[in-house]
């Protein structure tokens, strides 16, 4: 399926040079007399390299056919992550470096979003937020309060985040994976 480059949208995926890529961001720009452009920020999907290029407005354009499937996070095996297809039962392997960032937030029984090109999977959707138990941190100060400084807190998946002063060793608190950020003590 075919578009012209100047109706590519945030989130977007499309072929350029042969390889699917996600659209990050863009702009439309007309300088003047000159033809219509679309500068574009994009990133490789199969490799994660970010970069910016510029089209003309009435460039076309492919857009990658990708497929969604749910899947079920079971176990880790040296650098070989091992999940379930929710859909089919079927079950596929996944290398540490294809994971990207996303690696050290996978716990057992987590459930994500993965995007498969050509029956191999390129890129996964963490959820928003995440849950974990924060098993190390300094103690609560008796003068903490919400608009204190963060500190340093080790949560139970061995990831280091700063949280608020407030927070103590055994709490549940959610974290964003994205980012890797404290969001709010989790309600149990």
């Amino acid at each position: 399926m075919g578009i012209i480059a100047s109706n590519i949208r945030r989130g977007m995926a499309i072929m350029f040079n042969g390889e699917p890529v996600r659209v990050l961001d863009f702009h439309h720009h007309t300088p003047g007399n000159l033809r219509a452009l679309v500068q574009a920020k994009l990133r490789k999907l199969k490799t994660g390299i970010q970069f910016e290029h510029r089209f003309r407005a009435t460039d076309s354009l492919d857009v990658a056919e990708l497929e969604t499937h749910e899947l079920d996070f079971m176990y880790k095996s040296g650098t070989t992550y091992h999940f379930m297809n929710t859909e089919n039962y079927d079950q596929l392997e996944v290398e540490e470096e294809d994971l990207g960032d996303s690696a050290k937030w996978m716990t057992e029984g987590m459930r994500i979003i993965a995007e498969f090109y050509e029956g191999r999977p390129i890129g996964i959707q963490m959820p928003n937020a995440l849950t974990f138990e924060v098993t190390e941190t300094a103690p609560v100060m008796k003068t903490a309060t919400k608009t204190a400084s963060n500190k340093p807190a080790l949560l139970n998946n061995g990831i280091t985040v700063n949280v608020p002063e407030f927070i103590q060793t055994g709490e549940r608190v959610r974290v964003n994976p994205e980012t890797g950020e404290y969001i709010d003590r989790a309600k149990e």
